[in-house]
């Protein structure tokens, strides 16, 4: 019985695989030993404000933005590119897209149009819970705002897509209008496509770009850097042809014809280039570093030992300047830092990259993906009157006396007959379970976070911020496991009497405020979230209990496609 009814799903996946059609092809992967390194200069990202001033005064800003294919020249040496693109015109349109420059306390408008075309340009999975359009055409998108604390309505619920001229739409989508209020702190933020089932895809196409919210009245007198880069870092491996390349076969191929667990690719792209250069001053830098990677996890250091000034992690500031000669990024995490090249030794130094890939038990780096890009030191000094301030900006710490519930969230992987894995879960839930986290809007929770799974899972809270507190190694961990996997219950499997191993101390640069953290295998992470303003009493502007609600997931994109995501629904 188990034979046959494995065979009439796999009669169905080739049906389905059949009739969706894909608009993808293998030319042959290029070697990114026929790339040569730091030929293209690092682009100059196009910036546009989301706001508009009238006699000098600062007022709410409406923008349109398209979701655009184009050619993209990633590398001299490789044919362009096609992509899909964000832009305020197909011609304008960038990878990564425009870096939108809000003012706290300013609103901005977009709308998100999708101009699409009716089939993919890489291979996509029907068998993991997907936004399928009924017509079977159009490319369902959806942008969520990451670090954003805004309305459900404009959060980018993932199955609020919709496809091109909003043909057709998700059945949680109710706005073409996004309306993102900018009343949080200060900070960088990116914005990334977010439809159920296509973000990996979507994302891997090009759909990524920075937001940054700025408070002039508390960050000029800081006297950071005024030469205040944003580099979006990812990474990609290429057909001959130029196009981008994705395993179409997954390694379950009988259960998910396509799915793979992550994505990994040898050339490392920043701003749209691979291994760029950059030429720079004797002086300060500020930079804005987002991991926007599917699930390359990234340990930058520069190779003549300069030192990262860290100013802040994810989309808040720390309350003050930490020296780090390493920075560990999981996909979607975000620090913002200052290098003060003045310090060289050297006219040019190498930003490289050592973390093993899956992380942290994978393959070690080779030599392409080792090395993200050259920075060209010029030999004569320039007057800088930036500074590193004694103190950023200090929020409250959280109370961990204050909260109102404390829950064990437990993340799984579920592998096949052939120990390949097969779907990740939160809670041993799908994601259409009815939601099992219903914080009170305001409130502050400890959560534990239990990684059952050999990978490290950066997890992300929408609306929420955290701080992680500590880290705790479980001791007889296939027991527990074995107890997890039955009950799915941390209390009446005893978690206490199985975290009490070794203890790792957040390090000094993540111990602010932050939206995403990397949660170690066999780990349980003790974190306190809080579901309100971290600079102010202020309530939130906007309703947090409405429909669709929210979402937290593993933000290894290929994870959360399948199916590491549940909902979080808020109450009064």
């Amino acid at each position: 019985m188990v034979g046959e009814g494995r065979f009439l799903v796999f009669e169905l996946i080739i049906l389905l695989v059949g009739f969706l059609n894909f608009a993808w092809a293998d030319d042959g992967l290029i070697s990114p030993s026929q790339l040569q390194m730091f030929v293209d200069e690092l682009p100059n990202i196009p910036r546009i404000n989301g706001f508009h001033l009238r006699n000098g005064v600062p007022h709410p800003g409406r923008l349109r933005i398209g979701m655009f294919p184009k050619k993209w020249k990633f590398h001299r040496d490789l044919p362009p590119t096609l992509v899909f693109a964000y832009g305020t015109s197909q011609k304008a349109a960038t990878v990564p897209g425009p870096t939108i420059e809000a003012l706290h306390g300013i609103s901005t408008d977009i709308n998100w149009e999708n101009y699409l075309p009716s089939k993919h340009i890489l291979p996509w999975d029907p068998t993991i819970p997907t936004a399928i359009p009924h017509t079977k055409k159009g490319i369902p998108t959806v942008v969520h705002l990451h670090g954003g604390i805004d309305e459900p309505q404009s959060d980018g619920h993932s199955t609020a897509w919709f496809t091109s001229h909003f043909r057709e739409t998700g059945p949680s989508w109710t706005k073409k209008n996004y309306h993102y209020h900018n009343m949080q702190h200060p900070g960088t933020l990116w914005y990334h496509d977010h439809a159920m089932g296509l973000t990996r895809v979507n994302l891997l196409a090009g759909l990524v770009g920075a937001y940054i919210i700025r408070q002039p009245e508390i960050e000029r007198p800081l006297q950071l850097p005024e030469l205040d880069l944003p580099l979006v870092v990812f990474d990609r491996s290429f057909n001959r042809d130029g196009s981008i390349y994705m395993n179409a076969t997954g390694n379950n191929p009988s259960i998910h014809p396509q799915w793979q667990p992550e994505y990994f690719g040898d050339a490392i792209i920043v701003n749209g280039k691979a291994w760029p250069y950059m030429i720079v001053h004797r002086r300060r830098y500020r930079f804005r570093i987002i991991n926007a990677s599917n699930a390359r996890f990234f340990k930058f250091r520069f190779e003549n030992g300069l030192d990262f000034i860290t100013v802040g992690s994810d989309s808040s500031y720390n309350d003050k300047p930490i020296w780090v000669k390493e920075l560990l990024l999981a996909p979607s995490e975000i620090v913002d830092v200052v290098v003060d090249f003045s310090k060289a030794r050297s006219d040019s130094v190498i930003l490289s990259n050592d973390a093993p890939y899956p992380y942290p038990a994978g393959d070690p780096v080779n030599g392409a993906n080792g090395k993200v890009m050259k920075f060209i030191i010029k030999k004569d000094g320039v007057l800088d009157k930036s500074k590193i301030p004694t103190r950023l900006i200090k929020y409250t710490p959280p109370n961990v006396s204050s909260a109102s519930i404390t829950r064990y969230i437990s993340l799984y992987e579920y592998t096949s007959d052939t120990d390949e894995p097969v779907h990740l879960y939160i809670n041993g839930l799908p994601y259409e379970a009815p939601a099992t986290e219903t914080p009170k809007v305001g409130s502050t929770e400890i959560w534990y976070v239990i990684n059952l799974t050999e990978d490290n899972h950066p997890l992300h809270v929408h609306l929420g911020l955290f701080v992680a507190l500590e880290q705790t190694k479980l001791v007889d961990l296939e027991k527990f496991k074995e107890c997890m996997l039955k009950v799915n219950d941390a209390i009446k499997c005893g978690v206490g009497k199985y975290a009490r191993g070794k203890k790792i101390e957040v390090a000094e640069h993540e111990k602010g405020w932050k939206n995403v953290y990397k949660m170690m295998p066999g780990y349980v992470t003790k974190i306190v979230v809080k579901f309100s303003y971290i600079h102010s009493n202020e309530s939130y502007p906007f309703d947090a209990t409405a429909d669709p609600g929210y979402v937290y997931h593993c933000h290894i994109l290929d994870h959360e496609d399948n199916a590491m995501m549940r909902p979080l629904k808020f109450t009064h």
